[in-house]
């Protein structure tokens, strides 16, 4: 089992590179909570797709850390990376998005996987039930998903992707940008929808396979033929996921976490999550340093 960590951002909301900024109790970053977790659950191989810049200091900084029997592979997302036979020759600044970013790990991957986001903590038992499933389930995806009300921000709005679900199948996800508490609701100010708080958000932990790699080859092949596409929009992970579903290509579980949730996505958020960390630690949840 494969853990893909998804570190190509720009953290322009947060200020700096919140991927490596020093949360842990020991300094650790958040996304080492999750290698550990994932490790504690089986997980044999920790995938990390980064900017080119970044990719010897993460492999320097997590090989020395990370136990002899765990595979790594620190991987740079790249404008150049496109399918055989295709070109592009235009000007873009932003990378291709999250579904480029899980594509650009296919020669390294030929099993189940989860893909998280670096920068979010998503608790312990998410990586335990993502772990349980993969190991008696041989086709399906999941998504792990998180009460609404347990992810918001109190620094601002957020965006969030809101879940229709039938028993503990995935009907669709569907993104609602602006999401903010007001006295007993919470507003997607985007559109004026009001929310209970109790439904299933998608924090971006999915469970996927190998099929992933060929339908985002496709969907990246028709993407770069269209003119009005190819200079600012991407290719988002989610929305491939949601093609194979409505297609009938792929059954999709929706599995409830079961744990806490929490990420940095504004500056003032960090001091928030480094008293997390540090109440995890104290409680017996995590050793301290957390590699020895």
């Amino acid at each position: 089992m494969t853990l893909l960590l998804m570190a190509a951002g720009s953290g322009s909301r947060y200020g700096k590179l919140k991927q490596f900024d020093d949360l842990g109790p020991n300094g650790e970053f958040l996304m080492e909570f999750a290698i550990y977790d994932a490790i504690q659950n089986d997980f044999e191989q920790i995938v990390v797709i980064t900017k080119k810049e970044n990719v010897a200091f993460l492999e320097e900084h997590l090989s020395g850390r990370l136990p002899k029997h765990i595979k790594l592979n620190v991987l740079a997302q790249e404008l150049t990376d496109l399918p055989s036979g295709v070109t592009f020759e235009g000007e873009r600044k932003k990378p291709w998005g999250t579904a480029h970013a899980v594509w650009t790990a296919r020669n390294v991957i030929n099993g189940p996987f989860v893909v998280i986001n670096a920068d979010d903590f998503y608790g312990q038992a998410a990586y335990k039930k993502a772990a349980e499933f993969m190991k008696t389930n041989e086709s399906a995806y999941a998504l792990l998903g998180y009460t609404l009300q347990d992810t918001l921000s109190e620094h601002g709005s957020v965006s969030r992707g809101v879940c229709e679900v039938n028993g503990d199948n995935l009907i669709s996800v569907q993104e609602r940008l602006k999401l903010i508490k007001v006295d007993d609701d919470i507003i997607d100010e985007d559109t004026n929808l009001k929310f209970n708080g109790t439904e299933q958000a998608s924090m971006n932990f999915w469970v996927c396979r190998p099929s992933i790699f060929n339908k985002i080859e496709s969907a990246f092949r028709v993407f770069l033929n269209d003119e009005d596409r190819i200079a600012n929009s991407e290719l988002y992970l989610p929305f491939m996921i949601q093609e194979m579903l409505q297609a009938k290509e792929i059954e999709v579980k929706c599995i409830p976490s079961g744990g806490d949730w929490f990420g940095v996505t504004y500056a003032s958020d960090k001091e928030k999550a480094m008293e997390s960390l540090q109440n995890k630690t104290k409680e017996g949840q995590y050793v301290s340093p957390l590699w020895n």
